[in-house]
C-alpha cells in the first residue's frame, strides 16, 4: 500500500507561519504536520509515501520520500494535484490532504479498506467544529449515508445539522476497481470540460472541482463509495485558530490517548 499526500497549496489562512514555509510543515505539538502522517505511516507499515507539493515544495526534499510538484498550485485544486501522481495509482493507494494528522489506528482502518472507494468520516464532528468555528453548520459541508454505510450525498452546503450525519476528514483508500472508478470520473469530468460543462453540474470549472465533488460524482455515476467511520482521533489545521484549538487537544491526549474507538 502506498500513501499519497497532497501538500499543494499556499496555506494562506496559517499565515503568517505559511510565509516561510509550506503548509504542511507547520509544527504542531513540536513537530511539522507531514510528520505527523510519516509517524502515523510507519506505524501503519506504509512504506512508500508519495507527497505532492505545490508552495514552496523545495522544503520537502529533506524527508525520505518521492516528491511531486504542481506548478499550478495557485490556479489549481485538489483533483489537479491527485491526477499529478496518477502514475503511482497501481491497483490502490491512499490520498490524504496534507494538512490533516490522524493516529495510526486510523490509518490502519483505511489499510484495511475492502475493494473500492473507501471514505474516512468522523462521526463526532461536531463537538470539534464548534471549537474550530463560531458558525460550525456555515463551514460543514453535507454527508449522507445509503444502505449498508455507503455515501449517498457529500460537499454541499447543508441547510440544517440534519443534512449532516458525519463530516468527510480528507482520507480516502481507493483499490482495486475503486482506481478504475476514480479515473473514469476524471474522465468524465475532462470530457465536460471540453463540451464546455462543469463538471458533475458542480458550480467549479475543471481545475477547481473539490475531491467531494469527484466523490460525488463518482455517486452519480453509479458508483458504490463506502464510509469508514471513525470517531475523533484526527485533527485539520486550516487556520489559524485551528492550529491553537489543536494545541490545546494534543495537550489533553486526543492523538495519544485515543478519543473514542475507531469503528471498523
Amino acid at each position: 500500500m502506498r500513501l499519497i499526500v497532497l501538500a499543494a497549496g499556499t496555506g494562506s489562512r496559517l499565515a503568517p507561519l505559511t510565509n516561510d514555509r509550506p503548509k504542511c510543515l507547520v509544527e504542531l505539538g513540536g513537530k511539522p504536520l507531514f510528520e505527523w502522517t510519516l509517524d502515523a505511516a510507519d506505524r501503519a507499515g506504509i512504506d512508500e509515501v508519495i507527497v505532492v507539493g505545490g508552495y514552496l515544495a523545495d522544503q520537502l526534499s529533506r524527508y525520505d520520500v518521492k516528491v511531486l510538484v504542481n506548478e499550478d498550485f495557485a490556479t489549481t485544486n485538489m483533483v489537479h494535484t491527485l491526477f499529478l501522481a496518477q502514475e503511482y495509482f497501481g491497483d490502490g493507494f491512499i490520498m490524504s490532504y496534507g494538512d490533516i494528522v490522524y493516529t495510526p489506528e486510523v490509518l490502519n482502518l483505511v489499510c484495511s479498506a475492502p475493494d473500492g472507494v473507501s471514505v474516512t468520516v468522523d462521526m463526532n464532528w461536531r463537538g470539534y467544529w464548534e471549537q474550530r468555528f463560531d458558525d460550525p453548520l456555515g463551514d460543514a459541508e453535507t454527508l449522507k449515508f445509503g444502505d449498508g454505510m455507503t455515501i449517498a450525498e457529500i460537499g454541499n452546503p447543508p441547510t440544517s445539522y440534519d443534512d449532516i450525519e458525519a463530516q468527510y476528514i480528507g482520507l480516502v483508500a481507493f483499490n482495486g476497481s475503486g482506481v478504475g472508478m476514480l479515473e473514469n470520473a476524471i474522465a468524465a469530468a475532462r470530457a465536460d470540460h471540453v463540451l464546455g460543462k462543469k463538471p458533475f453540474n458542480c458550480p467549479r470549472a475543471l481545475d477547481g472541482i473539490y475531491m467531494t465533488d469527484l466523490l460525488q460524482g463518482m455517486v452519480n455515476m453509479g458508483g458504490r463509495i463506502s464510509a469508514l467511520p471513525i470517531h475523533s482521533q484526527w485533527l485539520e489545521i486550516d487556520t489559524c485558530r485551528d492550529l491553537e484549538v489543536a494545541h490545546k487537544l494534543v495537550k489533553q491526549g486526543r492523538m495519544g490517548a485515543l478519543v473514542g474507538e475507531v469503528t471498523a
